[in-house]
């Protein structure tokens, strides 16, 4: 059965062995990423000229160990025992649809250079589909039971591929989770308000990637989960990652608290390998909240990426190949990129950023005012971080990005020729009702009356029930309606990204979300900045070495 409210670590205590990883379908947990390994693209050195007789040293070595790599894959793609062990990698892969939910995000379009973001969904679950992941997530009793996304972060890579920007949300945020499909039983699971984590359960990985894409307005191409084995499994395979807390730290139970994750540390800079690294990544307690957790989360990601760089793996062919053998076991992956060789070009595109160009946030959140146990997105500050995203602005404050997508408002549709306003067909929905508030009534009839009063001779309210969709929009079928579409956002002050095609409406259709609820004109704030992260958003950059955790008192030891 779907679980949701607090889900304690209690029932699961991170003990017992740890060896193969279960070979079920619904394989999720910590979390990990082909990201950070040295290899091509990584850029000519930083003195900028060329030496006497054109030969740069570091650049002809990193030239050599590109072309030894590309060698190496190409004879393991044509030689018999090479091919079979390339073979044997990719029978490694389990795969799952990208999206298995209802879902409205539409991919972004290409920069002036003819580039486009790159986003991917990592997920890591508390499945107990095997005798693996129970004896390292405890709670034999639930062994049958759907997994949850308990780790959950969204990487987005510049469409330059000159910064990248992750995103965690808190497990126990309540969000709308669509209609989704499982699609192992074909069972459909109703639209839900729900917290975050259980959208695993009702249809997979597919259904968690459509709940982020219709909270988020953000296209997301790819996902990754991990369980508990594969966090283990990885984390052996990278040789640790070291983390660091400020004071001596156990998560145990305690009175009236039960649960925890077993970590136990003293004070300090320490590496955490195998079943130590999934503890770290699993509590909660000895850091005084989800919220706090996600951090720990991030900071583990973070020093991990740092680690996969520093090390010589292309040059070192056992290294490459333990963590060919880790992650092709630990991970499953969205069926588009569902191969080695897909794979390995993925980790090339994350290789090119810096991890000083990396910015590593949490979505901010407020506590549910129906349940204090659950977390809502916080309004305004969360919808900045998801429009950072949408038009491609870097968190960390460098580079121009593309904060200027967004047209103004009063900005004439040019290109796309519209009919004259009083013969558009319009048809405005009502969709102001949000995981935390109902929705108001009449805001579809008032806005088709400004419509009216503005020119708009055919507009009409849809008389059926409240919908829910966090952003606004306006949406049409066909080419030949966006010059209609985008006349009739000018009119309202609805910005030109919140024109989408669909194939879910006839006729133009202007859907009223959630950040306007009130007032006639859309209350649009000018777009952010690069770097104009909300100070909640807890922004850590990836080049930080002395990020430390601070335990929360009655965990000290």
């Amino acid at each position: 059965m779907t679980r949701s409210g607090v889900h304690e670590e209690g029932a699961r205590p991170g003990t017992g062995p740890r060896r193969p990883r279960p070979r079920d379908g619904n394989r999720s947990g910590g979390r990990s990423a082909p990201d950070g390994r040295d290899g091509p693209e990584g850029g000519g050195p930083e003195g900028g000229g060329r030496p006497p007789g054109g030969r740069v040293p570091g650049r002809g070595r990193r030239a050599l160990r590109r072309s030894a790599t590309a060698l190496a894959v190409l004879i393991l793609g044509t030689s018999g025992a090479g091919y079979l062990y390339y073979g044997h990698l990719n029978g490694n892969i389990d795969k799952g649809e990208r999206s298995s939910g209802d879902s409205k995000a539409r991919r972004t379009g290409p920069n002036a250079a003819g580039q486009t973001p790159l986003n991917i969904l990592l997920i890591g679950s508390d499945s107990r589909a095997s005798k693996e992941n129970v004896a390292l997530g405890g709670g034999r009793d639930t062994r049958g039971n759907p997994p949850l996304g308990d780790v959950q972060m969204l990487v987005h890579l510049a469409a330059d591929r000159r910064s990248a920007a992750v995103v965690s949300m808190p497990r126990d945020t309540r969000v709308d989770i669509p209609e989704c499909t499982d699609p192992k039983t074909g069972e459909i699971h109703p639209a839900a308000d729900d917290i975050i984590n259980t959208s695993l359960a009702r249809g997979g990985a597919g259904c968690t990637l459509a709940t982020w894409q219709n909270l988020t307005g953000v296209y997301i191409d790819h996902w990754m989960t991990i369980d508990f084995a594969g966090v283990v499994t990885m984390a052996d395979a990278i040789g640790g990652v070291e983390v660091c807390v400020e004071q001596n730290v156990w998560d145990r139970p305690l009175p009236g608290v039960p649960g925890g994750s077993g970590l136990k540390m003293t004070a300090g800079t320490r590496k955490v390998e195998g079943e130590q690294a999934l503890q770290w990544l699993r509590t909660r307690h000895a850091w005084g909240s989800d919220v706090l957790r996600t951090r720990a989360q991030r900071m583990y990601m973070s020093s991990m990426i740092r680690t996969l760089r520093d090390q010589n793996v292309f040059t070192d062919t056992g290294r490459l190949t333990d963590l060919a053998e880790a992650a092709t076991e630990s991970l499953t992956v969205s069926e588009e990129i569902g191969s080695v060789g897909k794979l390995y070009g993925l980790a090339m595109r994350l290789k090119t950023v810096p991890p000083d160009r990396i910015t590593m946030t949490t979505l901010p959140t407020a506590v549910d005012p129906r349940n204090r146990n659950h977390l809502i997105p916080a309004g305004a500050d969360a919808e900045r971080v998801w429009a950072m995203l949408r038009d491609d602005v870097p968190f960390d404050g460098r580079g121009g990005g593309a904060g200027g997508k967004r047209a103004p408002a009063g900005e004439a549709a040019s290109g796309d020729p519209a009919a004259p306003d009083g013969r558009i067909d319009v048809l405005v929905r009502n969709a102001t009702r949000s995981a935390a508030l109902g929705p108001v009534g009449g805001r579809a009839g008032a806005i088709a009356r400004t419509l009216l009063e503005k020119g708009f001779a055919r507009a009409v309210p849809d008389a059926s029930g409240a919908l829910a969709e966090e952003r606004t929009a306006v949406r049409y079928p066909g080419a030949g309606l966006r010059g209609d579409a985008r006349r009739v956002a000018e009119a309202l002050g609805i910005p030109r990204s919140s024109v989408e095609r669909s194939a879910d409406v006839t006729g133009v259709t202007v859907v009223v979300g959630a950040d306007w609820r009130e007032g006639t004109a859309y209350p649009e704030e000018p777009p952010p900045g690069p770097g104009d992260l909300p100070e909640d958003a807890d922004a850590l950059n990836g080049s930080e070495t002395d990020a430390c955790m601070d335990v929360y008192e009655p965990y000290r030891w």
